[in-house]
């Protein structure tokens, strides 16, 4: 009967041995095929007939041919070292056609309204057996905490700062602007810094505790403030909110245009921001426990293909 602790006595270059006396059925073969010395391949052989009772390699003639119990033993010890292989190897292979993985995107809702479809698109088109979800940006959300978790596999954001804590890829860049309804008196008259900020804007409620976003941040660091008179939780609301009031929503400027694309008048109008902004950049984000899976990889690579091929919107 083998005893409980014989497992502690295998280890994986014994499993190779064996594999390797059982194909070559040669103790000097197996120890030139291993690199070993002879001698070494024979101390082995006999561990190996000890723990199974079984001599395993037995003479025939001028040569030697595995037991019935060696041959038994032949498939299972394959089995075990493709495993050890696919456990062990730089990276898995993914097979995003036959793979059945569930990708978790966050991401901002100030993104370009046609880029989250063209990711989702892009994904159930090239691998129709995953499932996708898509997570807002709350205020309750940890991210950092969220990644490293595996809770979600990448953050589509802009930031000013991206954690330094966190991979990143640079998906594309955006102008400051300003969505007002065709009736601003701003349309007409144009303004000036001063009257910008003066004038009631709407903002986006926090992102999370202590968020200030990147219109605030910037107008901190140059010493100013505007009068944020509304905030809205959804910001796919507020162009319309703005369609029929004296709001002023500012963001980037594929955002806006969006609004103003079409042949229905949409009660809109986009003018530039007199406050000198930079770019908005949109990144997204992971953490280093998926930077080398493949799917996640595959992932990423299907958000950057779509910022790429992102068209442009048309001209105000």
């Amino acid at each position: 009967m083998k005893q409980p602790h014989l497992f502690d006595k295998i280890d994986l270059q014994l499993i190779r041995t064996l594999h390797t006396l059982l194909i070559e059925r040669s103790v000097s073969k197996t120890a030139m095929r291993q690199g070993q010395q002879q001698p070494a391949v024979s101390v082995a052989l006999k561990r190996l007939r000890e723990l199974t009772g079984d001599p395993i390699l037995v003479r025939s003639g001028t040569g030697m041919v595995p037991t019935d119990v060696g041959l038994q033993m032949l498939g299972p010890v394959s089995q075990i070292l493709q495993s050890a292989e696919s456990l062990f190897s730089p990276s898995r292979v993914f097979d995003p056609a036959n793979a059945c993985e569930t990708f978790r995107i966050a991401a901002s809702d100030t993104l370009d309204p046609l880029f989250l479809p063209s990711v989702m698109a892009r994904i159930k088109s090239l691998a129709p057996g995953c499932r996708v979800e898509v997570h807002a940006l709350s205020a309750q959300a940890q991210y950092a905490h969220d990644l490293g978790q595996g809770l979600i596999d990448v953050v589509i954001g802009n930031w000013a700062q991206p954690s330094e804590e966190l991979h990143r890829a640079q998906l594309f860049e955006d102008d400051i602007m300003c969505l007002v309804s065709s009736k601003h008196p701003a349309v007409r008259r144009g303004w000036t810094q001063d009257d910008w900020l003066a004038c009631e804007h709407i903002a986006p409620m926090p992102a999370y505790p202590g968020w200030r976003g990147v219109i605030d941040e910037h107008l901190d660091r140059l010493g100013l403030a505007r009068h944020i008179a509304a905030r809205c939780a959804y910001f796919g609301l507020m162009p319309r909110m703005v369609a029929s009031s004296l709001l002023v929503l500012t963001t980037g400027r594929h955002y806006c245009q969006r609004f103003l694309e079409g042949d229905l008048p949409s009660g809109l109008a986009l003018l530039p921001c007199p406050v000198p902004f930079p770019k908005m950049v949109y990144y997204q984000l992971w953490h280093e426990r998926s930077h080398n899976a493949e799917a996640a990889r595959w992932l990423r690579e299907q958000v950057k293909i779509s910022a790429l091929q992102l068209s442009p919107p048309t001209a105000a």
